[in-house]
């Protein structure tokens, strides 16, 4: 099977939950669905040593060839290292949810069908090498997480939070598509390879900033970074797997992989390395510094996950400037694109243990409210160690993982004084200093969040439930991660050659060309007296007393005003926004339907006539026409004195016979003009609608001289006018010039050789136009179901009523 259909196995097994989880009651759905992200990752994995040697994968099919728009799967370094994350951390997210989530109580088919197209979502998105195929997995995941994270509807935070995230990822992506447009236009291409491999060319259009910009709304709002932050908090509202799911390897890592995967586009922009860098720095010291102003745990990991992001970002964004010749040791920089990477992986692990561990002490204790936790290690030992584990390596301590990245992140940090480009030798000294006191602010609530929760004295009576261990089944999956943490730590280089390296190569193809020639091997020691060494005592000496002091100094948050933060902004926005829709609304929607036929009229004159001149398209040819002959002109005048006689009759029996009339006369029409089945179809219908006009009026209340009629209207009429003659100058007009031969004379040519008719009318019907035929009776069709389910309902009502009456 072509690689490109693993992406689809997800959408596909998510036809099937419904089904299984209606007819196997007693096995937990989950079960069914770990098997799908467990193969995918083995299948993937057959990729790694295939790709030592720098080799890429492609794999595709068609979707809309006139379009040019295909599903390309390209398997690189980059796209193969997320499509791991995204199916090994899967699996581990099923599983824990499998004791998570109750099968009797929650709608489990509706879960995981949600979890499922998330990942068909993710793996489209980071294997797309198609400009349009990759926005529409993107707009997927916005979607898919709209739905799990709204899973529990009935809430109104969930609504909300689901709404939040789709208003502001959804702006994003519309952003990014209409960079997209301008690189397709600039580069002649949908393909992403393609426009990297003219990246020289162009850096020099006078769109490439403008699509560097759009493309990064894009990235920035799906991963969460400042200002558009504001939607990942209120996602906490989704159950804990979802949680874990997004914030470790899908969706707020989906900005991450668009920077990379477009790096080596857009690097030798200035505007893109100020952007990444800057933005990600802001992005790392604002979501630190307010991590500890939350009381919620999965609140505290929202922030910490915002503050984790920024850091990612800013070492892309360093990593960028290694494109840069002239710099004075250019290796730094590449280090820090392998070091961006390397985070990634190593974020992955310990965030996603974290959230199962909030999960966890919710599940088990009934609270993620810090003020009412406490005492927990003696009750929970296992659960205490994985979550020292993994906020350990959130801290950036030995031994683990988290600590080998942070370093690389500080090396980073203190390279960029050595660019000499872009203001950054001036600027500079700024980057480290911001990274400085962001980590100090990440060690304090790595400690806040463990050991408030875990130590401390133990409050039973503000717990909902009493207090115990976690079910193996979901400490397994916390606990993989928690091993992974250590064991990375100590043999870093196996993760580094056979993962980060070649997905740096992606990040970096005019750099390198195979995993081997990327010479930076990571080692937990860079000697005594490094300058990292020297940042990461003063970030535990700093951040050890300001854990203690944290009672003296944690009342500050509440001196920021509500109303100057972005959430209240978005409030505000969303508020106005509804009110003055719904003002503007009822300026226009009256109730009437001849006031909403007055609208669309006038916008059909207006735009119709305006495109005719402005275009110079009035024209008028009489050239080609018939003559007219005298009974045609007679039948012409029958066909307007019924349609007077429609608007003038004082009663609706005259109505109806004028109506009735008006159907018979063009009836007449398409019998002169040699259209014999058009002529026999008017009659019919003409017949019945006269009928059925006729019994329906018949149960109406007769006019009488009291009755108010409708009186007449200026505007009315210069609207009806202005309609009647927009529709003559236009046919007049089409008539006029026909720029291409009609087509009438190619159903006349193969009427017969290619469809087997003879009747030209039916053939078109039903072979030329057969799928407009379908449809209609298809239209039909369900409008016919529609009426029985009224009547058998209205049956049943009365049955109902007839059966209580008699009792």
């Amino acid at each position: 099977m072509p690689f490109v259909y693993f992406i689809f196995i997800p959408m596909l097994a998510a036809i099937l939950i419904p089904f299984l989880y209606k007819k196997v009651r007693s096995i937990h759905t989950g079960w069914f669905v770990l098997v799908v992200p467990v193969v995918l990752f083995g299948l993937y994995t057959t990729f790694v040593p295939k790709l030592q040697n720098g080799d890429t994968y492609t794999s595709s099919f068609d979707w809309i060839p006139s379009l040019d728009i295909s599903f390309i799967s390209y398997i690189d370094g980059l796209s193969l290292l997320f499509s791991l994350l995204i199916t090994g951390i899967g699996a581990l997210v099923v599983l824990y949810s499998i004791f998570y989530l109750d099968k009797t109580r929650e709608k489990l088919h509706n879960f995981y069908v949600y979890l499922l197209l998330f990942m068909t979502a993710m793996l489209g998105v980071v294997q797309s090498d198609h400009l349009i195929s990759l926005y529409f997995f993107w707009e997927l995941t916005s979607i898919s997480s709209f739905l799990l994270i709204g899973y529990w509807y009935t809430r109104d935070r969930s609504r909300f939070g689901a709404l939040k995230s789709m208003m502001i990822t959804v702006f994003g992506g519309l952003m990014m598509l209409g960079g997209f447009i301008l690189l397709s236009i600039m580069g002649d291409t949908y393909s992403i390879r393609e426009l990297i491999s003219q990246a020289p060319e162009l850096a020099n259009h006078k769109w490439f900033v403008w699509s560097l910009i759009l493309v990064l709304l894009g990235a920035f709002t799906k991963s969460a970074q400042f200002p558009f932050y504001i939607w990942l908090p209120d996602a906490m509202e989704a159950p804990t797997p979802v949680s874990a799911y997004l914030h470790s390897a899908t969706m707020v890592k989906a900005g991450l992989y668009l920077v990379a995967r477009f790096t080596p586009l857009y690097a030798s922009s200035e505007w893109w390395i100020w952007l990444v860098t800057g933005t990600g720095l802001l992005t790392l010291f604002w979501g630190s510094f307010f991590a500890l102003k939350q009381t919620d745990l999965k609140g505290i990991l929202a922030f910490s996950t915002v503050s984790q992001l920024g850091l990612i970002m800013s070492l892309l964004g360093a990593g960028a400037i290694s494109f840069h010749t002239g710099i004075e040791d250019n290796s730094i920089f590449k280090y820090a694109a392998f070091a961006a990477i390397f985070h990634l992986v190593n974020h992955a692990t310990f965030k996603g243990s974290l959230f199962m561990i909030a999960g966890i002490v919710d599940h088990e204790t009934g609270t993620r409210d810090i003020r009412k936790l406490g005492g927990l290690m003696s009750i929970m030992p296992i659960t205490f160690t994985i979550a020292l584990i993994g906020s350990f390596s959130m801290a950036g301590l030995p031994p683990f993982n988290g600590f080998l990245s942070k370093e690389m992140f500080l090396s980073g940090m203190l390279s960029i004084q050595n660019f000499d480009l872009f203001a950054f030798a001036t600027w500079g000294i700024l980057f480290p200093i911001i990274g400085w006191i962001a980590s100090v602010f990440t060690f304090v609530y790595s400690l806040y969040f463990v050991f408030r929760t875990f130590t401390g004295k133990y409050k039973p009576d503000l717990l909902p439930k009493k207090a115990h261990e976690a079910p193996i089944g979901m400490l397994i999956p916390p606990a993989i991660l928690g091993t992974l943490v250590i064991a990375i730590f100590f043999v870093p280089n196996l993760i580094g050659d056979y993962l980060v390296k070649p997905a740096v190569i992606a990040m970096q193809p005019f750099l390198y060309t195979s995993p081997s020639e990327i010479d930076i091997h990571i080692s937990a020691w860079h000697g005594p007296l490094e300058p990292e060494l020297l940042m990461t005592l003063g970030i535990i000496g700093l951040g050890l007393l300001l854990y203690w002091t944290l009672p003296k100094w944690q009342p500050l948050y509440t001196k920021f005003p509500d109303w100057l933060s972005l959430n209240r902004l978005y409030d505000s926005m969303m508020y106005f926004s509804e009110v003055g829709t719904n003002r503007l609304s009822k300026m226009y929607m009256t109730g009437y339907m001849r006031s909403y036929l007055v609208y669309m009229f006038t916008g059909i004159i207006l735009l119709s006539i305006s495109t005719v001149f402005i275009k110079n398209a009035f024209e008028v040819s009489f050239a080609t026409l018939a003559p007219i002959r005298f009974f045609e002109l007679i039948i012409a005048l029958v066909l307007v004195a019924g349609t007077v006689t429609i608007l003038l009759a004082k009663s609706r029996l005259t109505s109806i016979i004028a109506l009735g009339a008006v159907g018979y006369t063009v009836a007449l029409f398409f019998v002169i003009f040699n259209a014999p089945d058009l002529a026999l179809t008017q009659l019919v219908i003409e017949t019945i609608s006269v009928a059925l006009f006729l019994l329906a009026f018949y149960h109406l209340p007769k006019l009488n001289r009291h009755e108010n009629r409708m009186k007449f209207r200026l505007g009315n009429a210069l609207v009806a006018l202005g309609v009647g003659i927009t529709i003559t100058i236009i046919a007049l007009s089409a008539h006029s010039q026909k720029l291409v031969p009609s087509i009438s004379s190619y159903y006349e040519e193969t009427v017969y050789s290619e469809a087997g008719g003879g009747n030209i009318v039916n053939v078109i019907l039903v072979d030329y136009r057969g799928f407009d035929t379908l449809f209609e009776i298809a239209v039909l069709a369900i409008a016919s179901l529609g009426i029985i389910a009224m009547i058998k309902l209205r049956l049943t009502k009365k049955k109902e009523v007839n059966r209580l009456e008699d009792k």
